[in-house]
């Protein structure tokens, strides 16, 4: 009897003694791993990442070794989709980019396999928006669809070199289009959200069109709009019209996916408002943005900030994931590997969500330091993995505190 109770004691005592060492094992470890953002733009643009398959393997076990944790690949480019279309063939003739490295692939589905494999968060990234090239199969076939300024231009330089023009987003056969590849996208592919930025308006010196004119008469008594493209209230009138399509266009997304993250990478405010007409503070209050990714090119880090510490981001990030958008460099304007990591230390001081880079080639490939010592600054900003803040999968502002 009495080895019988020794017995069950020392079992018992095994098992409170067990069980306080797995607890002291997790408790070593953080309850949910970390979440930030640790993102990089993939474009097409002074880039080959897009242009081979192999390359864009080792590209992306480059960045999952290195913990980033989102990419943003562009799918609409120089009037072109980046993915085998439909929706793109019926209205532009051409089902896909015709560059040739691109035929036969679809590098959106390459990236998704690799990127999901790695759990990594793919969000698919519209680039163009509502620019297209002057001389694009997309602008010959509907000049009807091309807004204009008020001495009827239609040419916008890019860069002062490139010539574009702007599809009217007041124009309800643009919006078909627009929101057809968008749920296209999000009807073909097991992407994780969708992203817009400033070309998602239009440069504000233009909607001088007739279809704008004439809606803006039918709401002011048959007024003309102001002279002056800057004048405050034709702004934020043309604004607010770009507003309603954007709200049309989130309840078609929410209809087809409703976790399908719906991010903005726009200017600052006042840029994006006054150039762009792109009113990203509404949007944000109105709850139709999930994620913002707010461009903050900036080489005075006084300037840098400043920006940081506007009003608008700071209510935005109080309920959405706000990361912070750094230029790690362009074609003949490389970015020190210093200056980047002092952006991103900052951006985490500031409590945001994170931090995604312009854009992968510039992330070392084209840049004045070596290789080696530029993905050195990546290891040491990104020591140990993270997951992406997705507000659909238990981020909180406070997971952004800084």
């Amino acid at each position: 009897m009495f080895y019988r109770f020794q017995y069950i004691f020392l079992f018992f005592l095994s098992l409170v003694l067990l069980i306080s060492l797995e607890s002291q094992k997790v408790l070593s470890f953080p309850l949910s791993q970390s979440s930030e953002l640790r993102g990089v733009w993939l474009t097409n643009i002074d880039s080959d990442i897009l242009f081979s398959k192999q390359k864009l393997t080792e590209s992306i076990s480059t960045l999952k070794q290195l913990n980033f944790n989102t990419l943003y690949p562009t799918v609409w480019n120089w009037g072109y989709t980046l993915y085998p279309s439909k929706v793109a063939k019926q209205v532009i003739g051409k089902e896909i980019d015709p560059t040739e490295a691109l035929q036969n692939r679809d590098i959106i589905q390459e990236i998704l396999d690799q990127g999901h494999r790695k759990g990594m968060t793919v969000i698919p990234w519209f680039e163009f928006g509502f620019m297209a090239p002057a001389d694009s199969e997309l602008a010959k076939r509907h000049p009807e669809w091309l807004t204009q300024r008020r001495d009827k231009s239609t040419i916008w330089l890019e860069g002062k070199v490139h010539q574009r023009v702007w599809l009217n987003p007041l124009h309800p056969e643009v919006q078909e289009f627009i929101t057809d590849l968008v749920v296209e996208l999000l009807n073909n592919y097991d992407i994780d959200g969708i992203q817009f930025d400033d070309h998602f308006g239009y440069p504000s010196d233009f909607g001088y069109d007739s279809l704008t004119v004439q809606l803006y008469q039918q709401e002011h008594q048959g007024k003309l709009p102001p002279t002056n493209h800057l004048d405050k209230d034709w702004i934020q009138w043309r604004a607010d019209k770009i507003t309603a399509y954007m709200e049309q266009l989130v309840q078609a997304i929410k209809l087809n996916n409703s976790e399908a993250v719906v991010s903005v990478s726009p200017n600052p405010q006042t840029f994006s408002l006054e150039a762009f007409l792109l009113d990203w503070h509404t949007w944000e209050r109105m709850g139709l943005i999930e994620e913002l990714v707010i461009q903050v090119y900036r080489s005075n880090i006084n300037d840098y900030i400043r920006e940081l510490q506007k009003s608008e981001l700071q209510l935005a990030k109080t309920h959405i994931p706000v990361g912070i958008g750094i230029l790690s460099g362009l074609k003949g304007r490389p970015v020190n590997r210093k200056n980047i990591a002092e952006q991103v230390k900052i951006a985490r001081e500031n409590g945001f969500a994170g931090v995604s880079f312009f854009f992968y080639e510039s992330l070392w490939n084209i840049a004045d330091e070596p290789l080696e010592q530029r993905r050195t600054i990546f290891k040491d900003l990104f020591p140990t993995s993270a997951i992406h803040p997705n507000i659909f999968r238990g981020w909180s502002p406070q997971a952004s505190k800084g």
